[in-house]
């Protein structure tokens, strides 16, 4: 990887910090309206970790629940088609890895949200056996009580 690809690709970690700060901060639209932006210089061939982490973050901002799973559904695609060299070799697989656990997490949401319960469950499981890469840390114990509270909310329907 050349140094202007390295700036480049930490260019967009940036950009999709920037725009989740918006999102954050209440500004949905706007957040949105800039990560489609991204998407669209990204495009198809992008970095698989940049489209992961983007598709993960466009279903946050949508407003409509088919919308959010087709995002979400973009995600884990991009981060199933990781797996390659250059990944490797950037420690970008160990990021995708970690976000495993919530891409499920968020499939399961999305399909509990669209009275789906059997595929909520499928992804419900996977988002556990997942879990087991996150870290003793503020992020992995919020997805742990995340998908609790997901398990809870299934079997009470």
């Amino acid at each position: 990887m050349t140094e202007q690809q390295q700036v480049s690709d930490d260019g967009v970690m940036t950009r999709i910090g920037q725009a989740m700060m918006l999102l954050h901060g209440g500004d949905r639209e706007e957040a949105r309206n800039r990560f489609g932006e991204l998407w669209e210089q990204i495009g198809p061939d992008g970095d698989p970790l940049h489209r992961c982490t983007l598709a993960h973050c466009m279903a946050d901002v949508q407003d409509d629940p088919d919308a959010e799973l087709a995002w979400d559904l973009r995600a884990l695609l991009a981060a199933e088609g990781a797996a390659g060299d250059r990944l490797a070799a950037h420690g970008s697989t160990v990021a995708l890895r970690a976000l495993y656990p919530s891409l499920h997490l968020n499939l399961a949401a999305d399909y509990a949200k669209l009275q789906r319960p059997d595929a909520a469950r499928t992804h419900l499981d996977r988002a556990r056996a997942a879990s087991d890469v996150l870290e003793d840390d503020g992020y992995g114990n919020g997805v742990r009580a995340a998908i609790e509270r997901l398990e809870v909310r299934l079997r009470a329907r």
